[in-house]
């Protein structure tokens, strides 16, 4: 069994296998959480011969400790809050707005790098899969099911390579389903640690597999 993972791309494809079921039917969309979870879906996009696109959400970071998530916003004005980091750190409103306003600020700039003109794809009635390079307290991927519910998908699918037990636990009531590679007993130490080469993926990159995605699924 495999330990880490090479790269998101390795990652991708293993992650494809175990979402076969899913694999040339119309009504499914794969959609990506900027910017690491891109070269994941990719390859499961490509193997199910299926549309992609991103789906953009921005972690909260608490004040001093911008890597512990409070929370997270995504597209569709959606805000998802960890209560018991806010509770315990006594984060006020007014901190947590700012910090919000300041996220926000950066998902406009990417939607508009990564899309540019294109609207995104409709996910109303549609098989939705949402993908990211891994998931520790959850926090994005939470705000993305939140938001893709608003949008009216007929199903959405939580699908990762990595994630400790817990995390994948909170997801089973949310998601209709819950898909992941590995979900390691014991110390988890954030997602990097299960991969040899967990390097920042680029906008650049980003435009470029999202561009292949939608042009050419079955690429």
């Amino acid at each position: 069994m495999i330990r880490r993972f090479t790269n998101r791309t390795e990652a991708g494809r293993l992650l494809a296998a175990k979402l076969q079921d899913y694999a040339g039917k119309p009504d499914v969309l794969v959609l990506a959480l900027p910017r690491g979870g891109v070269p994941v879906a990719f390859e499961v996009a490509r193997s199910l011969r299926a549309p992609m696109d991103v789906f953009l959400v921005r972690k909260l970071g608490t004040p001093g400790q911008r890597e512990l998530a409070m929370g997270a916003i995504a597209s569709g004005g959606v805000r998802v809050l960890n209560e018991d980091v806010v509770s315990l750190l006594r984060i006020t409103d007014d901190v947590i707005d700012k910090v919000a306003a300041e996220e926000q600020e950066e998902m406009s700039r990417r939607e508009c790098a990564y899309r540019q003109d294109r609207p995104p794809l409709d996910l109303k009635d549609r098989t939705v899969i949402l993908v990211d390079d891994g998931l520790a307290t959850g926090s994005t991927m939470h705000a993305a099911v939140s938001a893709a519910k608003k949008t009216q998908a007929a199903r959405i699918v939580v699908a990762i390579p990595i994630a400790p037990p817990s995390t994948l636990d909170e997801f089973k009531g949310e998601a209709d389903e819950v898909v992941c590679v590995l979900a390691p007993d014991g110390p988890f130490d954030g997602v990097g640690r299960w991969y040899l080469d967990f390097s920042q993926t680029t906008d650049q990159e980003v435009r470029d597999l999202l561009d292949r995605g939608l042009q050419h699924p079955t690429s």
